[in-house]
């Protein structure tokens, strides 16, 4: 299974492409599109035409997306939805389905709390999928919406029902039964490290 993450955003929009096979999870490209200011059907085109591009070179079976929500400015909001719309008609039009997760959704699949910062999804993507070198952050959160996206359809295996909204702090201990965490496993390691 190929699943194809991304962050919207009018200036910066993030995508990751993971391939999922059982529990084994392998980054096959990452990065950001950077749109340059300009009118907004231009910028629209360019994160349609971009992450066409990257659909086409990567052939994803699925895609997942952030639900975006409404912030203080009302504007701001209105353009992220547009960028949004823009990214999740492009994977439309390319025949996938998107999944669409909360923040804290993602938050919890990924680092087993809804309120990780953005620098703890950062190093447990590239803990997750054995990276060297630190992620961009919208990158991070486009391979953070692939892995919550992954960790979906093995809770569905396991239980052979689609999660519910606010299910998938459930799937962490499903799927890691007897194991710790990432997050713990980290830790770990880097205590290690110090002790020696």
């Amino acid at each position: 299974m190929r699943i194809l993450g991304i962050d919207p955003g009018l200036n910066h929009t993030g995508f990751g492409v993971i391939d999922v096979k059982g529990d084994q999870m392998t980054l096959v490209t990452a990065g950001c599109i950077h749109i340059e200011k300009d009118i907004l059907s231009n910028r629209l085109g360019i994160i349609h035409r971009e992450l066409a591009r990257i659909i086409e070179e990567t052939c994803p079976n699925y895609a997942a997306a952030e639900i975006v929500f409404v912030n203080i400015n009302p504007r701001s909001t209105l353009l992220l939805g547009q960028a949004r719309g823009a990214a999740l008609a492009c994977a439309a039009v390319h025949g996938l389905d998107v999944a669409e997760y909360t923040p804290s959704e993602i938050k919890n699949a990924v680092v087993g709390t809804g309120r990780a910062a953005k620098k703890q999804v950062q190093a447990m993507m590239c803990r997750l999928l054995n990276l060297q070198g630190e992620l961009q952050p919208d990158a991070a959160d486009a391979l953070a919406c692939a892995v919550t996206c992954a960790h979906a359809h093995q809770l569905v295996k396991l239980t052979g029902a689609a999660p519910a909204a606010g299910q998938l702090q459930k799937l962490a201990s499903h799927v890691r039964k007897n194991r710790r965490s990432a997050w713990a496993q980290l830790a770990a390691a880097r205590n290690k490290g110090d002790a020696r």
